[in-house]
């Protein structure tokens, strides 16, 4: 699990912030299902806030855990599910550095301590928790919000059946603390359970008519994409010296242009002269890559028979690539293709590393050092 820490502002206040409590739904800035990239400019808007920010994934597996962003000034971290890359679970791991707001009272922090019976209180009456006997911890949950309770050893008796009383008090007049607050979306509220909100707790569904992660299949057909996010100019095609039909220099300053799309994860390359499509670059956003967090992820969907070939409707093609496919996988798909190109983005400082670049007919796959896919560029030879 690796840390990206990212920056931090010379003397911002170390106390606790106060942040909105929405159950089911978030937590001050960051709702549930919002995309990575979104939670990343709610931070950027902050810097004197969340003034030292951690990602964590595994390198060489992106997909297996969750991508989460970590506060550790704050005691809360967002969990991403690793496909989707949607916030689907917010856990406050340290209740006293985060003072928490629902409705006029507060939770949490230096000043607001977060006891059981305080918490009851608040939230008012709900069907008893579940105690965890080997952890030696009680939930209790609300919809799309859950509170866990330490128990100590001396007090365990209170717990009767995996459940207790509420509220629950100890036979010494104390009452517990909690030690973490979940927020999840409350439609997973019956699949959740103790020490499962990792596995179990989805983001919400997708609103009517969202094109985030919408499929972008790779066939014969040009789609289009509206108005895009930016363009820019081509200056250099530093691939074209490979190319055996053009060498001549003239063709590196022939005024091509790209369309960025951010939104959708893709970018479209036109020839300066004809304005005509060369190029489809389409984008994964797997951390551990130089664009990570430029572009929003493309869920493309590439059948093999697109390449060097010809794609039939209607005939369901036996294999095809998306974003999970690891490059041995492709190579199974389409054959050995023989050495890759290095891609060092531009500089040699780059703190992700080299990335390589392998050629087929119409198709080039940027490959990460752990085996995924970083981009896929469509052309016509």
């Amino acid at each position: 699990m690796l840390q990206r820490p990212r920056r931090r502002c010379e003397g911002t206040a170390m106390g606790a912030i106060i942040l909105d409590l929405r159950p089911g739904f978030g937590i001050g800035p960051f709702s549930l299902g919002m995309p990575i990239c979104e939670a990343f400019a709610q931070i950027e808007q902050q810097p004197n806030i969340y003034d030292v920010v951690h990602v964590k994934y595994i390198d060489e597996e992106p997909l297996k855990l969750d991508i989460v962003i970590n506060f550790p000034d704050h005691g809360f971290h967002l969990r991403f599910d690793p496909w989707s890359q949607r916030l689907r679970l917010i856990e406050v791991f340290d209740v006293k550095r985060l003072q928490m707001r629902y409705a006029t009272s507060l939770i949490g922090g230096p000043s607001a301590l977060a006891t059981f019976v305080a918490i009851y209180s608040l939230f008012g009456p709900t069907f008893p928790g579940i105690y965890d006997k080997d952890r030696g911890v009680y939930t209790l949950f609300y919809p799309g919000l859950s509170f866990a309770f330490p128990i100590p050893t001396q007090y365990t008796d209170c717990c009767h059946d995996g459940e207790a009383e509420l509220p629950l008090e100890f036979p010494d007049g104390t009452t517990p603390v909690t030690c973490r607050v979940s927020i999840y979306d409350s439609s997973t509220d019956s699949k959740v359970g103790v020490g499962s909100f990792m596995n179990k707790a989805l983001a919400p569904p997708l609103p009517s008519g969202s094109l985030y992660m919408e499929e972008v299949h790779a066939k014969d057909v040009w789609t289009e994409f509206g108005h895009p996010c930016g363009i820019h100019q081509k200056q250099v095609d530093q691939m074209v010296i490979h190319s055996a039909s053009d060498l001549h220099p003239r063709t590196t300053l022939c005024g091509d242009y790209f369309y960025n799309y951010f939104t959708r994860g893709l970018d479209i390359l036109f020839d300066g002269q004809t304005h005509k499509i060369k190029k489809f670059v389409l984008h994964t956003n797997f951390p551990g890559h130089a664009d990570f967090n430029s572009y929003i992820k493309c869920n493309f969907v590439i059948y093999s028979s697109d390449v060097g070939g010809h794609f039939e409707e209607g005939n369901a093609p036996k294999t095809c690539i998306t974003p999970s496919t690891k490059w041995e996988q492709v190579k199974e798909f389409l054959g050995d293709c023989g050495r890759a190109a290095i891609q060092t983005q531009g500089s040699t400082n780059n703190p992700f590393g080299s990335t390589f670049v392998y050629g087929y007919q119409n198709v080039a796959f940027e490959v990460m050092k752990n085996g995924y896919i970083a981009t896929v560029t469509l052309f016509q030879s």
